[in-house]
């Protein structure tokens, strides 16, 4: 048994990788994810892995997708500037049906931008990123513990379904500390990796990982196929957290490092006689449609803050019932501060019916 240990979010999922049995991490070092490779370069060849610092972040992925399609659990690591150069492989991977894990701990942009937290990437991670109409699994992190499970997590899931899986956090998760149980497993039955590319030997077919697909029909079969999985995934895997909902009449949402402060926020409503509760989406996607309708069938105002100017604004707006008024609040990058819990209070003030 384990005890707790006191780590910074981005050590967290370098810890929950070696633990879930990646065998191979290739990336390149952006700020503020850097602690990923850094200790995963000392770590992982400790724990009979391999490390490799690739030339770009276009190496990276690519080689992210060999290890895969060999079937070995594999995983990158980096932030905006960087997954955006990676969204081609990540492509290629959902097309070729491989697992595989991409960690993006948020920055500013576009371009260059800058460190300091961000939300941004939303529509990045979870409207496909690259071409050809694709979907990856999205977890958001809301703690260091939640940092280190949902890694896990992502492994599984993304073997499971054969998606890659991504980790969506920002840097106030990646670079901030808490104590967490490192030993906390998540318990998912995997299928054997039959199709995963091998040596040839008698008796045993050769398998081959493609995303070309030229047969007559074939690529539309594809489609249909990853569709169906997409809404397996829905129906199986839809995660969220729920606090003070059962009488609100006023609902914040939010995810990741915004709901923590969003919590808060909503205790102290609570404090002054607002009947004010926080839904908190875990997965991304699949996005918790459902809870959403359900809430908003006996709930009828909910307010979304970002820390942006507005994306996952579209998911929950898509999700609730017609008649339920969405209010937005943001602070878009480079505002140079996280919003205070006063601040998002004030803004519950302003909309409370």
């Amino acid at each position: 048994m384990i005890g707790k240990q006191f780590v910074k979010g981005n050590e967290a999922v370098a810890m929950a990788a070696i633990k879930a049995g990646v065998r191979c991490y290739f990336g390149y070092p952006i700020t503020p994810q850097s602690d990923i490779p850094e200790y995963l370069s000392r770590e992982l060849p400790r724990n009979g892995g391999t490390f490799i610092q690739a030339e770009s972040e276009i190496g990276a992925i690519n080689m992210v997708l060999g290890a895969s399609a060999a079937g070995l659990r594999a995983m990158t690591s980096s932030s905006g500037p960087g997954i955006s150069l990676k969204q081609e492989g990540i492509s290629y991977m959902a097309g070729s049906e491989l697992p595989g894990v991409i960690v993006d701990i948020m920055r500013q942009g576009p371009g260059l931008g800058g460190i300091d937290a961000s939300q941004a990437d939303y529509y990045q991670a979870t409207r496909g990123g690259g071409h050809g109409g694709y979907r990856i699994i999205v977890l958001a992190p809301g703690s260091v513990q939640e940092m280190y499970d949902l890694t896990m997590l992502a492994f599984d899931l993304s073997d499971l379904y054969r998606i890659p899986a991504m980790v969506l956090a920002d840097s106030v998760l990646g670079q901030m500390k808490e104590s967490i149980t490192p030993n906390r497993r998540p318990v998912c039955a995997l299928p054997p990796k039959d199709w995963a590319v091998r040596g040839w030997a008698e008796g045993s077919p050769q398998n081959v990982v493609k995303s070309l697909k030229l047969g007559d029909g074939e690529m539309e079969k594809f489609h249909w196929e990853m569709h169906a999985r997409y809404q397996l995934l829905a129906d199986r895997e839809s995660r969220w957290e729920e606090y003070r909902t059962d009488d609100a009449r006023l609902i914040v949402t939010a995810f990741g490092s915004t709901a923590r402060i969003s919590r808060t926020a909503v205790e102290t409503a609570r404090a002054a006689g607002m009947k004010v509760g926080l839904l908190r989406p875990i997965t991304l996607v699949p996005f918790p449609k459902k809870i959403y309708a359900d809430l908003s069938r006996r709930c009828k105002l909910f307010l979304d803050i970002e820390l942006s100017t507005g994306q996952m604004i579209d998911d929950v707006r898509l999700s609730v019932e017609r008649d339920t008024e969405v209010a937005f609040y943001g602070r878009p990058p480079g505002a140079g501060s996280l919003p205070t819990p006063e601040e998002i209070f004030e803004q519950i003030g302003k909309v409370y019916p």
